[in-house]
């Protein structure tokens, strides 16, 4: 299998095989099946909500390339006249600045930065990128899914559930049959605000937002993934975050970085680090957690799999979907088929190969002759759910 790793490495430099997850399955007994928000996807590779995501030409180029899902841009919630409380977060994207960083540990990574925030064309059009990402997803093909940034407010206010109601039906309108599926997005420009300066505030909107949103909602269903940021506080009180956003149907964990002396979001190593020490830490203090999704410089199979290890049970990316062409070891096809081929076939970093690596540890066993992705994930403690659908 490791000589045919490296075969398959050099072979699909140029283009990646048909009808992926069913090759990696048929040729080294590998089963990539992951869970985003519920849905079952062949592998557990998705695209973050940013700038990658807010036309259906790029939502085509995904589907193509074959990404398992999607994230829109994230739009900011309006009530029935327009209004919208957090406007401010409504800027237009600056040019990407795709640039290396170097970490605390000494690892350098790459981080993007842009002083852009949230989707800034019309809630119409929008909702017609809805429309378009609900029959994608009804296809089969792929999962796309809406992404929000709601009303927070401070901890003497009320929700202002006009935009909550307004913002959520139009969606779900959008959406058409079924449970709509959505993000509530906690930016991580959030963190550089004043309006995250309280921790009993923060602790609110985790444990409250999902409440509004679902009571928006009604009649029908939400499945409901809060994109949770990174705080400025402490791993002790990241991880209260953690259990205070119990009621969501998933958690993705966590945001990027906030740097104040530059005022932008950064990633790199020190976020995964972060992120993977407070995922540990959460563990260890017997948090339970609703579904996981983990995001966060994935930058190759081997961190897909740290993340894997505690509790995700997918990943999404964006910075690796941005690198300079000359970054990928593949010679062809387009950025997102380019980090595919990297993510699941580098025989050193790769997915593939971490996989068979935790295999010759006795750390994964086959079931049925196969190694499964899940397995990775499935001793985290979870929640039960009532008939409601509460947790």
């Amino acid at each position: 299998m490791r000589a045919r790793l490296e075969r398959d490495f050099e072979r699909f430099k140029r283009e990646l095989p048909d009808d992926l997850p069913n090759y990696i399955r048929d040729t080294y007994r590998i089963d990539l099946t992951a869970r985003y928000l519920g849905y079952t996807i062949p592998h557990p590779i998705g695209k973050a909500s940013g700038q990658l995501s807010l036309s259906l030409d790029q939502l085509e180029t995904d589907r193509a390339a074959g990404l398992a899902f999607v994230v829109l841009k994230t739009v900011i919630a309006e009530d029935g006249e327009g209004g919208r409380s957090m406007a401010a977060w409504a800027v237009h994207e600056t040019r990407m600045k795709v640039e290396r960083r170097r970490s605390a540990a000494n690892r350098e990574g790459w981080t993007v930065t842009w002083k852009g925030r949230g989707w800034d064309r019309s809630f119409d059009e929008y909702l017609g990128l809805v429309r378009a990402a609900a029959e994608l997803t009804r296809s089969g093909e792929i999962v796309a899914v809406p992404s929000v940034k709601y009303h927070l407010p401070r901890l003497d206010e009320a929700f202002r559930s006009e935009e909550y109601r307004y913002t959520t039906q139009r969606l779900k309108s959008a959406w058409g049959q079924g449970e709509l599926p959505l993000e509530k997005d906690f930016s991580p420009t959030l963190a550089g605000n004043d309006l995250a300066g309280e921790r009993d505030q923060i602790l609110r909107w985790l444990s409250e937002v999902p409440a509004q949103i679902r009571s928006a909602a009604d009649p029908g269903r939400v499945k409901l993934a809060l994109k949770v940021m990174n705080a400025r506080f402490d791993d002790a009180f990241q991880v209260r975050m953690l259990d205070a956003a119990r009621s969501a149907d998933a958690l993705i964990v966590f945001n990027r970085l906030w740097d104040p002396v530059q005022a932008v979001a950064y990633g790199g190593y020190d976020l995964s680090d972060r992120n993977l020490r407070v995922l540990a830490a959460a563990r260890a203090h017997g948090i339970a957690t609703p579904t996981l999704i983990g995001t966060g410089n994935v930058c190759s199979g081997r961190v897909i799999l740290d993340y894997a290890r505690l509790g995700c049970e997918s990943v999404q990316l964006h910075t690796f979907f941005q690198l300079p062409l000359s970054e990928y070891p593949a010679t062809g096809g387009t950025r997102p088929q380019r980090a595919l081929h990297a993510l699941l076939f580098h025989p050193h970093e790769g997915l593939i190969a971490g996989m068979l690596d935790l295999e010759m540890e006795g750390t994964l066993p086959r079931r049925d002759g196969e190694l499964r992705f899940l397995d990775l994930s499935e001793t985290v403690v979870a929640l039960p759910r009532g008939e409601d659908g509460q947790k």
